[in-house]
């Protein structure tokens, strides 16, 4: 990640760098709605899935399909975490990476818990805690990642003067 300010670069830089963050967040809500239930992605997740690794029993494939779903949660958020981070760390250039990373999880957990609580008044979805701290955990997993990758990689980026 680059550190860069926002000196002169007015509304055009504030668009660049929040824009990311709000078409995450429209694909999160859009993805929120009764289309993308168990019941509607089990038939082509499963497509998907016997293409290419072969038949599956109807038993194995609930266990696939809820770990395929998890799995969504968890790196979907991951990578929208990283667009929290991204944002944070463009818009407060003397900040520290910890502090635009806990914005950025605080920012993933309260539309990961909007997500939740409009999914429980759906018929086909539900609404879990569980699932918010799978969200965050994702997002905390791959900022930790690139944590580690700047400290080994890119240490005085890491190291901007606070």
């Amino acid at each position: 990640m680059e550190s860069q300010t926002n000196q002169g670069g007015g509304q055009t830089s504030w668009i660049k760098i929040w824009l990311p963050v709000l078409i995450g967040t429209a694909l999160i809500a859009s993805s929120s709605s009764s289309l993308f239930s168990s019941e509607h992605t089990n038939g082509p997740f499963r497509w998907l899935y016997e293409l290419f690794s072969g038949p599956v029993s109807d038993a194995r494939w609930h266990i696939v399909h809820f770990y395929m779903r998890k799995s969504g949660h968890f790196f979907g958020y991951g990578v929208f975490g990283l667009l929290w981070l991204r944002a944070w760390w463009f818009s407060l250039p003397h900040s520290r990476f910890f502090v635009d990373a806990a914005l950025a999880v605080l920012g993933c957990g309260m539309v990961a818990s909007a997500d939740e609580f409009h999914q429980a008044f759906l018929p086909s979805r539900t609404g879990s805690p569980w699932d918010v701290l799978l969200d965050c955990s994702g997002a905390i997993t791959l900022q930790l990642a690139v944590y580690l990758f700047m400290r080994i990689f890119k240490p005085k980026k890491l190291a901007r003067a606070a």
